[in-house]
């Protein structure tokens, strides 16, 4: 028990289970987008970000950074989604890059582009959207 004390505990643990829930979450809104959309993956990249991003800041600020209570809730949320806008440009760079220049198919482009934006993010969000903020004991 100690170890899975230690693990859940540990800030890079909880970023990697919430976010790598978020990234299958997103990935799979994208690729319901994709197909409803009949190929527009620069408006279903547009249409996951926004709901996944709404997703991903409810887990991240109570689970992974564990910010306690609401003081300064719209201020942690203008700053994490100006990382993921910031990690959406990148995304949709790439996406044009790899599908509209090289020829990869939009699903495959965006599951190698997710280990990208999901490094960015990290350190965004740690070093950005969350700082000062206090934090829970756990």
């Amino acid at each position: 028990m100690d170890i899975l004390r230690r693990l859940r505990e540990d800030e890079r643990i909880r970023f990697v289970v919430v976010g790598g829930f978020n990234t299958l979450f997103g990935y799979a809104l994208f690729v319901g987008f994709e197909w409803l959309l009949d190929g527009n993956y620069l408006l279903s990249i547009c249409l996951s970000y926004a709901i996944a991003t709404i997703v991903a800041f409810v887990l991240h600020r109570n689970i992974t950074f564990a910010v306690k209570g609401h003081r300064g809730i719209l201020i942690d949320f203008f700053r994490f989604e100006s990382v993921y806008v910031v990690m959406l440009a990148v995304n949709a760079a790439l996406l044009v890059v790899l599908v509209g220049w090289w020829g990869w198919a939009p699903y495959l482009a965006q599951a190698a582009i997710v280990v990208i934006t999901t490094v960015g993010s990290y350190f965004g969000h740690k070093l950005f959207s969350f700082r000062g903020r206090e934090r829970t004991e756990d």
